[in-house]
């Protein structure tokens, strides 16, 4: 079967290969056969290790994209009497601020700026005076702009002031090299969709064994988004305590067989690759980015938009989309930014082919080439 190939160049879903998408078909099957159950042990053993985690960790499986990740964490992990630390420096940790809000949970919504890396300073400054701080939550990669924010450092300081480490790596997990023990990182998550470049349906949360199991006693504020309950399940039956996706989950088989053909170095080259293309054509045609180079994750540009006024992202897009190439609008609040991705399963000359396509958009609609910015 040939399926039309498209560079998407979003921040998720990812550009899969054809034989992950093939995984999918698949007799059918009852997901409480052992047969079906046989496939998520060595897929939980191999997401710890994509992490370099050893016996001390687990991941645990969820039905769902990304942002339940976020919600099981949050609501499972924190003891009565503690509150939570978020570093709130982009779209996606502020999405944890708005879970706890929602759950009704303490927590300090610690601000921070979105262009630039978080001030150490005063994340420590904020845990001496706060000792009854449960966990330190940070996004790792901020996909709304690029930022890669310092999880090694921050982490320390969670530990130094007794709470644990939380982070997002949804988006870099996979990608960016991480190491558990290095990084200071007592729990992490991601979704299929994203690094190992499966489907969309299936998340995890990969974590230190012992706090899970010491959150059996934490309250419980979720019946289907509770992290102990899943892990109990699967400790006991080998099955996700609800149904599963269950051809999600043989595509994510599939993406991490070719996760580990092709390896963490040479997989992060290659995304480096990517954005080093990535960031030749913006040169070339002019675009400015909202981030420092210096500060940029390597896997998203978030690319301003130029001041022109034919400039239309929406016309732009089509254009691109109409020929099998997608480009991404910003989160950037009263920033107008569209965003282009180092994500899948693509390689720099699949940018290259882009530059051409986004050229030709832009001299249709009658944009100034090199664009032009008034600042």
């Amino acid at each position: 079967m040939e399926v039309k190939r498209n560079v998407l160049l979003n921040p998720g879903p990812s550009t899969t290969t054809d034989t992950v998408k093939m995984a999918q078909i698949v007799p059918d099957i009852c997901p409480r056969e052992k047969e079906f159950q046989q496939i998520m042990a060595p897929m939980r053993r191999d997401l710890v290790k994509i992490v370099h985690g050893g016996d001390d960790y687990t991941a645990v499986l969820f039905c769902g994209s990304g942002t339940i990740c976020i919600d099981i964490v949050l609501n499972s992990l924190l003891d009565e009497g503690k509150k939570a630390l978020v570093i709130d420096n982009g779209s996606y940790s502020s999405r944890a601020a708005e879970v706890l809000t929602y759950y009704g949970l303490p927590f300090i919504d610690l601000k921070q700026p979105i262009y630039t890396k978080p001030d150490l300073n005063v994340i420590e400054q904020t845990l001496k005076e706060n000792s009854d701080i449960g966990y330190v939550y940070m996004t790792h990669h901020e996909t709304g702009s690029g930022l890669l924010n310092p999880i090694r450092e921050v982490g320390a300081l969670a530990h130094k002031y007794d709470a644990f480490f939380i982070t997002d790596t949804t988006s870099s997990y996979a990608m960016i090299p991480i190491n558990v023990y290095e990084d200071n990182v007592d729990f992490c998550m991601a979704s299929a969709q994203k690094g190992i470049m499966g489907m969309t349906g299936l998340s995890y949360v990969i974590g230190k064994t012992s706090i899970i199991e010491a959150s059996k006693s934490f309250p419980k504020r979720s019946y289907y988004c509770n992290l102990y309950m899943q892990y109990e399940y699967f400790e006991k039956t080998g099955q996700m305590h609800f149904t599963p996706p269950v051809q999600t989950i043989y595509a994510a088989k599939q993406a991490l067989i070719e996760y580990w053909a092709e390896g963490e170095e040479a997989k992060w080259k290659r995304h480096q690759r990517i954005m080093a293309a990535i960031h030749e054509g913006e040169e070339k045609l002019g675009l400015k980015e909202i981030i420092a180079r210096e500060d940029q994750s390597g896997l998203v540009s978030a690319v301003k938009y130029p001041d022109d006024p034919n400039w239309d992202f929406d016309k732009v897009h089509d254009y691109c989309y109409e020929r099998g190439f997608t480009i991404y609008p910003g989160k950037i609040e009263k920033q107008g930014t569209f965003r282009l991705c180092a994500l899948g399963a693509i390689d720099a000359p699949d940018i290259e082919d882009f530059w051409k396509v986004f050229r030709e958009a832009l001299e249709v609609n009658g944009v100034q080439i090199p664009v032009r910015y008034e600042d």
